[in-house]
C-alpha cells in the first residue's frame, strides 16, 4: 500500500472578538489582551450571565457585495469572511472546483437569527418576515455558502456536533484529503450565538459565568475559582492541502495535521464523565492515527471551557494518557481571552496550534492563578518561547463529543 498523504496547513483565517485576520488575532493573544466585556448586542441586564466576548467591528461588506449581503446572515457572512481571508493567506487559487471541499461545524447554525425573525413575526405578521430565513438557519448554510463564493463543486459538508464542531469538521477534511476524495480542503468552525433567547437558554442551564463586575477575568480555565464559561461569537478556517502539492506551489506550511481522533462519553447530553475516560480514549485515537507516541508530544492546547467539571475531567484525560508528565507539559488555554465561541472555538484553537508551531510561541491562560486543590497543571499566565515539535489540540461539547487533532512542524 502506498503511504497516507501529509496534509499542511498553508492558510489560516479568524474573524474573533480579539481580531480579525490572523496577525491581529496573533498579536492580541500574545499582548495578553481579553476581550470578554459586558454585553452591547442587546439588553441581558435580566440575566444571570451579562458578560460575552462580541466581535464589534465586524464588516462583511469589505469582503462581500452587496447581493451576497442581503441572502446571507451572521452565521454565513463570518463563515465566509473567515474563508476567504484563509484562502488569500494561502494565496490559493482553485484550479480544479470540482476536488475542492468545504468542510464546517456549528453547534447551533442560524439560530440567532430565526429568534430574531420569530420576534418580527409576532410584531408585524409573516409578511414581514424575511425569505431569507428558510435559507439560513440550517447549519449547512455556511459550507454551501462558502461554496458559492468560491464556486466550489466537491463536498460542501457541515456539522452540529456541539463545541467539537469545528474540530470535527477540520478531522473530516483531513480524512477527506488522504483519501483522495478532495485535493484541497477549506474547513473550520462558525458560531453566531449571540441573541436574547439563544444566550438565555444557557444561563438557564448554569453552564455560564456570572461574574459579571469582572469581565476580563471571568474565564478562568483550570483556574479552582472558576464559574463557567463565557460565550463568543466568531469563525476559523483553515486551508488544508496535500503537503507536497503545498511545496510543489510554494506555499508557506505552518504546520501538518497529522491525526484526528473522536469519541462520545455516552454519559450526559450537558455534563461530561467525571473520569475524563472517553476523552483520553479520543486523545489515544488521534495519537495512534498520528503514529505519534505520548512521549513525543511536547504541548497541549486545552479544551479549557472554565467550566468546573469538564476542567477537572479534562486534566484527569490528560493524567491518564500522559502519566506523570501531565503535570510538566506546558498547557495554552485561551478561552481566557477569546472566550468559547461554541462550534467555532475548535478551529480557533487549531489555528493557535499551527501559530504556536510555525512561530515558537505557546500562549498561556491570563486568568490562572492557582488549580484545584491536588491538581498538578504547567499553566503559565503569559505567552512562553517553546517550538514544540507535536501538539495536541482538544475539543469537547454536549452530547459527551470529543474531539483531538494532533499536530506537528513541518517534517521537510
Amino acid at each position: 500500500m502506498n503511504a497516507r498523504p501529509r496534509i499542511a496547513i498553508t492558510g489560516i483565517g479568524v474573524v474573533t472578538p480579539l481580531g480579525t485576520g490572523k496577525d491581529a488575532f496573533w498579536s492580541s493573544l500574545l499582548d495578553g489582551t481579553v476581550a470578554v466585556d459586558t454585553i452591547e448586542r442587546f439588553d441581558a441586564s435580566e440575566f444571570p450571565s451579562q458578560i460575552a466576548a462580541e466581535i464589534r467591528d465586524f464588516d462583511p461588506s469589505a469582503y462581500m457585495n452587496r447581493r451576497r449581503l442581503q441572502w446571507t446572515d451572521r452565521f454565513s457572512q463570518l463563515a465566509v469572511v473567515a474563508a476567504k481571508l484563509a484562502c488569500e493567506d494561502a494565496a490559493l487559487t482553485f484550479s480544479d472546483p470540482a476536488t475542492a471541499g468545504v468542510y464546517t461545524g456549528s453547534a447551533l447554525g442560524g439560530l440567532a437569527f430565526a429568534e430574531e425573525q420569530i420576534g418580527v413575526f409576532h410584531r408585524e405578521g409573516l409578511r414581514a418576515v424575511r425569505p431569507l430565513l428558510t435559507i439560513s438557519v440550517f447549519g449547512g448554510a455556511a459550507a454551501s455558502n462558502v461554496a458559492i463564493e468560491f464556486g466550489l463543486n466537491g463536498p460542501a459538508i457541515s456539522n452540529a456536533n456541539s463545541c467539537a464542531a469545528g474540530a470535527i469538521a477540520i478531522g473530516q477534511a483531513l480524512e477527506a484529503l488522504r483519501s483522495g476524495l478532495v485535493s484541497v480542503a477549506v474547513a473550520g468552525g462558525v458560531e453566531a450565538p449571540l441573541a436574547p433567547l439563544t444566550f438565555g437558554a444557557f444561563t438557564v442551564a448554569r453552564a455560564m459565568s456570572t461574574r459579571n463586575g469582572d469581565p476580563k477575568g471571568a474565564s478562568r480555565p483550570f483556574d479552582r475559582d472558576r464559574d463557567g464559561f463565557v460565550m463568543a461569537e466568531g469563525a476559523g478556517v483553515l486551508v488544508l492541502e496535500r503537503y507536497d502539492d503545498a511545496v510543489r506551489r510554494g506555499a508557506r506550511v505552518y504546520a501538518e495535521i497529522a491525526g484526528f481522533g473522536t469519541s462520545n462519553d455516552a454519559y450526559h447530553m450537558a455534563a461530561p464523565r467525571a473520569d475524563g475516560s472517553q476523552v483520553a480514549q479520543a486523545m489515544r485515537a488521534a495519537l495512534a492515527d498520528a503514529s505519534v507516541s505520548a512521549q513525543e508530544v511536547e504541548a497541549l492546547n486545552a479544551h479549557g471551557s472554565s467550566t468546573q467539571a469538564g476542567d477537572a475531567a479534562e486534566l484527569r484525560a490528560y493524567r491518564a494518557v500522559f502519566g506523570e508528565r501531565a503535570a510538566r507539559i506546558p498547557i495554552s488555554a485561551t478561552k481566557s481571552q477569546h472566550a468559547h465561541a461554541l462550534g467555532a472555538t475548535g478551529a480557533w484553537e487549531a489555528a493557535i496550534t499551527a501559530l504556536s508551531i510555525a512561530h515558537g510561541v505557546l500562549p498561556g491562560n491570563v486568568n490562572f492563578a492557582a488549580a484545584d486543590d491536588g491538581d498538578a497543571i504547567e499553566c503559565a499566565r503569559a505567552p512562553r518561547e517553546l517550538s514544540p515539535r507535536v501538539v495536541l489540540s482538544n475539543s469537547s461539547g454536549f452530547g459527551g463529543i470529543n474531539a483531538v487533532l494532533v499536530m506537528r512542524e513541518p517534517q521537510g
